[in-house]
């Protein structure tokens, strides 16, 4: 059952590499056509948006309701939806939706996230949306769940069963869903078009970069949780894309690993997060090579000018983190480069194997968490 591998947890996440494969099976032309006009070529094909992608594209906003690690996936994946298909994008959790009673229009589109499409919270939100005539768009994981049949239209994400409780694969699986999404909406755009041919020529390497450095990463992260297994909190600060990799890392240390963690949005840091920081408090940085990278930089000096315990997940072979790393007792986590829409995919994974390899040090269920179930299906 569990592939030779300790965990459900651990195969999950190793797993990842073939479930993004499985995702983009059949959707996705990786390579252009040879003949004729390369742009005649449709190269992301949803079958489940075929009847309503143009209501989608004349959409007032498209609005993300989900729950969790799914609402991350959904963070991730923004900016890539607003560039794209040049709608305003709103992030919605699902309780807090229904907490407000939050106006819904006809001619929005909201997308309902969810890996076992059962979470009771996304479920009455839909419910409520739908009975305000907004179109409602699916994103699962579980064939005939109650999310997937009460949507208009949707889209699978065919990443294969995940038990363990702490969702994994499912998570990169709905970044790229997302994404693909992006892609199909803006297949008409003329001034898009360089950019998506980017994402999409990325997105047929993705997985064998992914494999590449899993295998490594696994053993440097097992080295790092035996330092760390022993703090009592921990931080990760990110911007852009990467907020929601810092927030997806925080869950999985609280639901497995038992830590307090939090996920900071850097632009935030000194409106509070500051106060928290001194030579104890082991803080995870993600600067990988995008919009944010001298940002993000520049919040790295002014962490070590106060003596922060530093971790940097950054690009590989990246010479200006090296020097940091060099000059202070900062550690270096190092991840592949691609496109700005995809990173997140790639630098959540040594992520999710350091919370996996704390969890097993600190002698924790890493598979059934203390207090929770892997679908929500009631609401306070």
């Amino acid at each position: 059952m569990k592939g030779g591998y300790e965990h459900y947890m651990q195969k999950e996440i190793h797993e990842q590499p073939e479930a993004l494969l499985q995702t983009m099976r059949g959707r996705v032309a990786v390579e252009k056509t040879s003949e004729g006009n390369p742009y005649h070529q449709q190269r992301v094909k949803l079958g489940g948006l075929v009847e309503t992608r143009d209501i989608i594209r004349r959409s007032r906003r498209i609005m993300f309701v989900a729950c969790g690690t799914s609402y991350h996936a959904a963070l991730a994946a923004r900016q890539t939806v607003e560039e794209l298909v040049e709608v305003p994008v709103v992030l919605e959790l699902a309780s807090d939706l229904l907490d407000r009673c939050c106006p819904i229009f006809r001619d929005d589109t909201c997308v309902y996230i969810s890996q076992s499409g059962e979470t009771a919270d996304t479920l009455r939100a839909l419910e409520y949306a739908k009975a305000r005539g907004a179109l409602c768009v699916g994103i699962t994981n579980t064939v005939g769940s109650a999310i997937s049949r009460a949507t208009h239209c949707g889209i699978h994400q065919n990443a294969g069963y995940e038990i363990g409780v702490a969702s994994t694969k499912a998570y990169t699986s709905q970044i790229i869903c997302i994404t693909m999404m992006a892609l199909a909406l803006a297949e008409d755009s003329i001034s898009k078009r360089e950019r998506r041919d980017q994402i999409i020529d990325e997105l047929g390497q993705l997985p064998e970069k992914m494999k590449a450095f899993m295998k490594d990463q696994d053993q440097a992260m097992a080295q790092l949780a035996a330092q760390l297994k022993d703090s009592n909190s921990l931080m990760f600060f990110a911007r852009g894309n990467n907020y929601a990799t810092a927030l997806e890392a925080a869950l999985k240390c609280k639901e497995v690993a038992l830590i307090h963690s939090e996920g900071i949005l850097a632009g935030e840091m000194k409106h509070g997060a500051l106060a928290l920081v001194d030579e104890h408090l082991p803080i995870v940085v993600i600067a990988t090579k995008d919009r944010m990278y001298r940002k993000m930089e520049s919040v790295i000096q002014q962490l070590l000018a106060r003596s922060a315990r530093l971790i940097i997940l950054c690009t590989h072979g990246d010479a200006n983190m090296k020097q940091y790393a060099a000059r202070s007792d900062c550690k270096l986590i190092e991840v592949p480069g691609t496109v700005e829409a995809l990173q997140p995919v790639l630098n959540i994974v040594p992520l999710q194997l350091l919370a996996y390899h704390i969890t097993v040090l600190r002698g924790h269920n890493v598979d059934q968490p203390r207090n929770l179930a892997k679908s929500v299906t009631v609401t306070d």
